[in-house]
């Protein structure tokens, strides 16, 4: 490819809890591209929050929802104003009939195996089929797909029915230019589990709190500390907690970055729960600030954690309380986690998954 090119990057789920792969993507390709130009397509919202330091990177606002006829027959009319040579769109939701060379990245495959409760229930099984509609839709028509692990590669593969040459796999990560700390001062100096994250029905928060209630017969002193904003699941759990846990088990909702990276750092270890997952970023960044991880054995999670953490069956709730046990008791298991984890953080880096795909938009191009 010897001309410059123009990309589209569609990133209208910039705030989302996916905004910090398209944020990464956006400001590592403003450094090592200097060639290509680009066009961030951004909701109205995130207007003011996208940083363009590279004069080859231009934004275009839109506020067409996701999963709205707006999506389907507004946003491609302003995607080919742009007379884009290539567009990437970083979630799978987009216009099923645009006629322009594609690449997309698909995180995962969650959406179409969990309910939401929190979810109007006729309108999310609604906007279930859609989306199982469309993935296979997107498989086929894009001329290459971004996957974050091998797990979400092969899922896809076996979903979609696509050749396994069209499916690529870059490796995200969990790097911090700011490990400034702040105490939530109810916790200092109390020993606590952590958990940070959405409390969607596949987290499998209500059995962690189970294997909690086992874990407080021989360590009743011990917290588990749940990180996320207080929503209506998030609320269904802490209103149905049994009575001896009301004090054991502490809801932060919300919390600044500085207070996180505190939790992250004093916790005694981060536990992960979850029956599935694209590539598992709150494990990262826990092994980033030195906290020994204790994980689910699904989806992902072995291959991005390999021998950083300690797996247990998250449908077992004796499993998953004994594990935790043992890294608790055992200060020896807990330093080899952390040794592994630090070792194991060296194989992501955001500049190496931008590179990756840049290579992909070349592939995608070139043919």
């Amino acid at each position: 490819m010897s001309s410059a090119k123009h990309i589209v990057i569609v990133g209208r789920e910039y705030s989302s809890s996916t905004g910090t792969y398209v944020k990464n993507l956006i400001n590592q390709l403003q450094i090592i591209d200097q060639q290509n130009h680009y066009t961030i397509i951004v909701n109205k919202k995130d207007e003011n929050k996208v940083n363009l330091f590279n004069n080859s990177f231009k934004l275009h606002i839109t506020d067409c929802r996701d999963f709205s006829f707006q999506e389907q027959i507004k946003l491609p009319i302003e995607i080919k104003k742009l007379k884009p040579d290539l567009v990437h769109f970083t979630m799978t939701q987009q216009p099923v009939l645009l006629n322009l060379p594609v690449v997309t990245t698909v995180h995962d495959l969650t959406t179409i195996r969990f309910n939401n409760p929190a979810k109007n229930f006729v309108i999310f099984k609604f906007k279930q089929l859609i989306y199982k509609i469309v993935i296979k839709i997107v498989a086929k028509k894009s001329k290459l797909i971004i996957t974050p692990s091998n797990f979400v590669k092969q899922d896809l593969i076996k979903y979609s029915k696509i050749s396994e040459k069209k499916v690529k796999v870059t490796y995200e990560s969990a790097e911090f230019s700011d490990k400034k700390t702040n105490p939530l001062k109810d916790l200092i100096g109390k020993d606590f589990l952590l958990y940070v994250g959405r409390s969607n029905p596949h987290k499998n928060l209500q059995n962690l709190i189970n294997a909690f209630e086992i874990i407080q017969r021989s360590h009743p002193k011990l917290l588990l500390v749940l990180v996320g904003r207080l929503d209506q699941n998030y609320l269904a759990i802490k209103n149905n907690l049994p009575s001896t846990l009301n004090n054991q088990v502490i809801f932060t909702d919300h919390v600044l970055e500085h207070h996180l990276n505190w939790l992250y750092k004093n916790a005694l270890i981060y536990v992960f729960p979850s029956l599935s997952e694209g590539f598992g970023l709150p494990g990262l960044e826990a092994m980033n600030f030195g906290l020994p991880v204790v994980s689910s054995n699904s989806s992902c999670l072995p291959e991005i954690y390999q021998n950083a953490a300690v797996y247990f069956n998250p449908l077992d709730i004796n499993d998953m309380a004994n594990k935790i046990i043992e890294v608790i008791d055992d200060s020896v298991i807990r330093e080899e986690l952390i040794k592994n984890g630090y070792v194991r953080l060296k194989s992501f880096s955001w500049q190496k998954m931008a590179e990756k795909t840049l290579s992909i938009y070349l592939e995608a191009l070139n043919n």
